[in-house]
C-alpha cells in the first residue's frame, strides 16, 4: 500500500508544485448553451454537434415557438436564424461560424447577441457550397442590427 504524502510533509516548494500541477491538470469547463428549434429540423441538430465539436455543453430544446422565442430576444423578424441559441448572456441566432461566436465571447461587447438571418448553404450545420460570403449581424434592443463580422 502506498503511503500517503500530506502537503506539509513537502514543504512551500513542493506544496506550491502540487498546486501549480493541480491547476494544470483540472479540466477547463465548457461553455453551457441552450439551442431552441422547430422539432424537425434536422440542420438545428447539426448545429448544435458543431458546437460540442468546438467545446460546448449543448442542450437542444425543440419549439413551435422559436419564432417568438427570437422576438422576445431581440431579434427582428428578417434577421432571424434557423434556430436561437442562448450562450450565457448572448444570443446567437442561426448558422453563426465557431471564429465569430469565440470572438463575441471573448470581446464581450454590450450587444444582444449576433446573427446569421436565414439557413445560408455551406454555414456550419447546413449541406452544400458556400454561396457568398456570410454576414453576421449584432442584436441589440431597439437598435437596428449592423454587421458585425463578415465570413
Amino acid at each position: 500500500m502506498k503511503k500517503l504524502i500530506g502537503l506539509g510533509s513537502l514543504g512551500t516548494a513542493g506544496a506550491a508544485a502540487v498546486f501549480a500541477l493541480s491547476l494544470n491538470a483540472a479540466p477547463v469547463a465548457a461553455q453551457e448553451a441552450t439551442l431552441y428549434k422547430n422539432p424537425q429540423c434536422g440542420c438545428c441538430e447539426s448545429y448544435a454537434d458543431y458546437l460540442r465539436e468546438n467545446g460546448f455543453t449543448v442542450e437542444v430544446k425543440p419549439t413551435h415557438d422559436l419564432a417568438q422565442i427570437s422576438r422576445d430576444a431581440g431579434i427582428p423578424e428578417d434577421f432571424q436564424g434557423c434556430h436561437t441559441t442562448f450562450l450565457g448572456d448572448y444570443v446567437v441566432s442561426g448558422h453563426v461560424p465557431i471564429d465569430v461566436v469565440k470572438k463575441l465571447l471573448d470581446e464581450r461587447p454590450d450587444i444582444a447577441g449576433l446573427t446569421l438571418p436565414g439557413m445560408p448553404l455551406g454555414s456550419p450545420g447546413m449541406g452544400g457550397a458556400k454561396q457568398e460570403p456570410f454576414k453576421i449581424y449584432t442584436v441589440e434592443e431597439g437598435v437596428n442590427p449592423t454587421v458585425y463580422a463578415v465570413e
